[in-house]
């Protein structure tokens, strides 16, 4: 029986948690880096888990690293950190949201150094994260592909290789500005309705069940008119960088930007108003507020 590999975890924050307790729980050695928020590290250790204090101490000691970051520059500045170790790590597996352009260049230097890097970003919440369920779409050879899937099967239920390295973080960008797109869309369409006599619960009613229904409007809805604000723990902030990712992309491959440039912008003026750590579906309530039409909880600016 082939051993193994030991495994690293930079990223333990509301995904990465539970990916790296699926991964632990799977009977794999894992590294967690050391992080401010102790309640997931000592989570972790309380599961088998280690913890180092750098991110070259994890590559030391595992031999796949995932990453789960907040975005591209930090993804350069860990995967500079791995290099720099020369450890044992010989696989990056990076999860985050990450720029497609810095992701192929980051692969070239990664090559160089004997170093694979995979890219499979997530999709879904930290609930599905937690129980395993998460869909990933994964940039890799084929080769490679067919070796970490193993590795992927404890925290994933869809695994999809979509190409090779690149290919994962240019996938996620597309699926991120669908969603984030409805996202804007239902926002100003329930805007328009409240000044127009139809509430939040009327354009519910009539919406799900039918064919504009989907999982992403169930819980974003699920926040406009149940009022659960952990109904889509997204923030603003890192739905405005994805959208900036999906522009600048657009941008180096000549494509116009007619409604991707409209819902960063959208995102932008959220986040520039101080609601960036507002999650997504608080969106409603930003467009609400914009345009003087009351919230469904009464509210109005």
């Amino acid at each position: 029986m082939t051993e193994r590999p030991t495994i690293g975890f930079i990223g333990v924050g509301l995904m990465g948690h539970g990916m790296a307790k699926n991964i632990v729980e799977a009977g794999y050695k894992l590294t967690v880096l050391a992080h401010r928020n102790r309640d997931p590290i000592e989570d972790l250790k309380s599961r088998g888990a280690v913890e180092a204090d750098s991110a070259a101490a994890v590559a030391e000691q595992a031999e796949i690293v995932f990453l789960c970051l907040p975005g591209s520059p930090q993804v350069e500045a860990v995967v500079g950190e791995i290099l720099e170790a020369k450890g044992a790590c010989k696989t990056i597996i990076d999860s985050s949201t990450a720029n497609p352009v810095s992701t192929r260049a980051l692969a070239e230097s990664c090559r160089e150094a004997g170093v694979t890097l995979i890219d499979a970003p997530l999709s879904r919440t930290p609930k599905e994260a937690w129980e395993g369920t998460l869909d990933t779409m994964v940039g890799a050879s084929e080769a490679d592909f067919d070796r970490v899937k193993p590795l992927l099967d404890t925290w994933a239920g869809k695994i999809v290789r979509v190409g090779d390295t690149g290919a994962g973080h240019t996938m996620k960008l597309l699926n991120n500005f669908v969603s984030l797109g409805y996202a804007a869309l239902y926002s100003e369409a329930l805007a328009i309705g409240a000044k127009n006599g139809i509430d939040a619960k009327t354009f519910h009613g009539v919406i799900s069940g039918g064919r504009m229904d989907s999982g992403f409007y169930q819980t974003f809805m699920k926040y406009v008119v149940d009022r659960d604000r952990d109904a889509h723990k997204f923030t603003i902030r890192n739905a405005h960088k994805d959208m900036r990712y999906v522009v600048s992309m657009a941008d180096q491959s000549g494509i116009a930007t007619h409604v991707s440039s409209s819902v960063k912008n959208g995102l932008a003026t959220a986040e520039a108003i101080g609601r960036g750590s507002d999650y997504l579906p608080m969106l409603s309530d930003i467009v609400f507020e914009l345009n003087g039409v009351a919230t469904p909880d009464g509210s109005k600016s």
